[in-house]
Parts: C-alpha cells; sequence; structure tokens
C-alpha cells in the first residue's frame, strides 16, 4: 500500500521517496528556470530532502545551481496527530533577487527568521526594499500553482485537506485570499484588524518609527511588520489553518486593507 503521512514516505527506499516528494515542485519552477526532470542526475544533488530516521517530518530543499545559499523552494512538512499533512513552512524564494540577512545575526548567529533574534539592520533594509517580515529574499509570486500541486500531492495520499502554519500575519492573510481557513486563531485576526481601525487600540501605538509608521493601518505588509515588531504585546503566534482540497473557504479578516 501506497503511504499516507510523512512518516510513512520517510520509510520508503530513497527512490521513491524522491518521486514523492518529487511532487510537490510546481512544473513552473522548472520551466522557470530552465531545470532538468526529477530522475536525472543533476536534479538529484539540487533537490535535497532531509529527516531523522523514524521521523514525521521532512524538509526538502530545491535549489536552481549548485552552492547558491538560498533554495528556490523549501518546504518544511510534518504530520498531524493525526496523520494529515501540515506545512510548518513553504518559501519561495527569487534567486536574482537582492538577499538581506534577516535570518542571521551580525555574528552569523540564526533569528530564525526575526523570531528568536532580530538582526534590525537588515530588517529595516528589506523593509525599505518591499519585503514582508521573515523574507531573505523576493518571492517568485507562484503560490497559486504552488498550492495547486501541492493539493495534488496531499490528494495523492489519500487526504481531502491539509494545515498549514502561518509564521507571520501577512502570511494568515495571504492563505486567506488562497482558500483556507482557521483551525485557531481567527479571533486573534479579527482582534487584529479591529485594533487597527479608527477608534482600535493598535492605531494609536503607530508612532512613526521604523516597522510602525503611521500608513500600516491599511496596510497588510506594514502591518506585519509592526506585528513583527511587538505592537501587539505579544508574539504572533498559535494561528493554525487549514484547507479543504479544491475548495475555497471565502474567509477575510481585513476587507479594506490593502498589500
Amino acid at each position: 500500500m501506497s503511504p499516507s503521512t510523512i512518516g510513512g514516505i520517510n520509510l520508503l527506499p530513497e527512490d521513491q521517496k524522491r518521486a514523492l516528494y518529487g511532487q510537490i515542485i510546481p512544473q513552473e519552477l522548472f520551466e522557470r528556470f530552465n531545470m532538468p526532470g526529477l530522475d536525472t542526475q543533476r536534479i538529484k544533488s539540487l533537490f535535497q530532502f532531509k529527516y531523522r530516521p523514524g521521523s514525521s517530518d521532512v524538509e526538502l530543499s530545491l535549489f536552481h545551481e549548485q552552492h547558491f545559499p538560498d533554495p528556490i523552494l523549501y518546504g518544511h512538512l510534518t504530520d498531524t496527530v493525526n496523520g494529515q499533512i501540515h506545512i510548518l513552512l513553504y518559501i519561495l524564494n527569487d534567486p536574482d533577487s537582492p538577499r538581506f540577512a534577516v535570518d542571521t545575526m551580525p555574528d552569523g548567529s540564526p533569528t530564525r527568521f526575526g523570531t528568536l533574534k532580530r538582526n534590525l539592520g537588515a530588517e529595516a533594509e528589506a523593509l525599505a526594499y518591499g519585503l514582508s517580515p521573515g523574507q531573505v529574499r523576493r518571492g517568485l509570486r507562484l503560490l497559486a500553482p504552488a498550492i495547486e500541486t501541492f493539493e495534488k500531492f496531499v490528494a495523492s495520499l489519500g487526504h481531502d485537506m491539509y494545515f498549514v502554519e502561518p509564521l507571520y500575519y501577512h502570511n494568515a492573510v495571504i492563505f486567506e485570499r488562497y482558500g483556507f481557513t482557521y483551525q485557531m486563531g481567527r479571533r486573534l485576526m479579527e482582534r487584529i484588524e479591529s485594533g487597527f481601525g479608527e477608534s482600535g487600540d493598535l492605531a494609536p501605538l503607530l508612532d512613526g518609527s521604523t516597522f510602525r509608521r503611521p500608513e500600516a493601518a491599511h496596510s497588510i505588509r506594514l502591518r506585519s511588520w509592526a506585528i513583527h515588531d511587538g505592537i501587539l504585546g505579544e508574539s504572533f503566534t498559535n494561528v493554525t489553518m487549514y484547507k479543504k482540497v479544491g475548495k475555497t473557504a471565502g474567509i477575510n479578516t481585513c476587507p479594506q486593507c490593502n498589500w
């Protein structure tokens, strides 16, 4: 029988694991970067995955060329307690865009994308360039085909839904607009929306400092920077979303907000 979980895939021989995890890669990535198919020797060194023996999670990285510092696709997947697929992190990087070291401190220690420590200088530069919290490079704007491809992978494992963990506020809003809804965290999202409203408690805290610009009240991206900067008085955590394969939930917690 074919596996239905990440833990089950991890038990398979190397070539079978590679074939199954390769289903996550959208065809548009191969075409955009003129990359060979999964069965070629070159792609084997560019498509990497790591996991602990017997584990129920996997980290996947696809590079467009050897020795490049960042993958064009990175995914960290795990199983829920009920055996459903859960995306802990999913990143699409544009390798032709400038890199901002928000993921490391000046001494080289990791920041975990700013969730553990913050490289404020790099973050300010990333903000000025137009990036969102956690981004080291501009995205590839391929989320729609990436979601479609991922849903085919989920369906091939026998599931009709999957979960995702938005690391930042803007991630949650983006997932809403691609059809996801909330397992938990919707109340927080609605509290943020009201807080940035005219009579809300967050809008007065937009004091014009680097990460708390007044215009953030009406900007998803700038709201996310202000939240990342601690304007809530707490971290943006305990938000989990899910999506039914092929279906759209129609959730929108910030209907009047621009990007």
